[in-house]
C-alpha cells in the first residue's frame, strides 16, 4: 500500500515537474495539471476502492472462520461433558 501511494505521488511530482519546465502557455500548463489531477485522483479512487473490497473480503472470511470454530468447540465440549471422548 505505502509502495504503490509512493509511486503515484512520485508520478504525479514528476508530471507536474515536467510540465512545470516544459516551454508553454501557464494557460496550457495549468489545463494539462488539471487534466492530471483527475486523473491521479481516479487512480486514487479505485484504489481506495479495491483496498475496501479486499477488506470486506477479508473481514468476510474472518467471520466465517470463526463461526466454523465456535460450532467446532461448542461440538468437542458437548461431546466431552457427555463423555463421548
Amino acid at each position: 500500500m505505502k509502495f504503490t501511494l509512493g509511486l503515484l505521488v512520485g508520478f504525479g511530482l514528476g508530471v507536474a515537474a515536467g510540465l512545470l519546465l516544459a516551454p508553454q502557455s501557464g494557460e496550457d500548463t495549468r489545463a494539462q495539471l488539471n487534466e492530471q489531477g483527475i486523473m491521479l485522483r481516479d487512480r486514487g479512487l479505485g484504489v481506495s476502492s479495491d483496498l475496501r473490497a479486499r477488506a470486506n473480503d477479508a473481514v468476510e472470511q474472518g467471520r466465517d472462520i470463526y463461526q466454523r470454530t465456535k460450532d467446532e468447540l461448542g461440538s468437542m465440549y458437548s461431546r466431552t461433558k457427555g463423555g463421548e471422548l
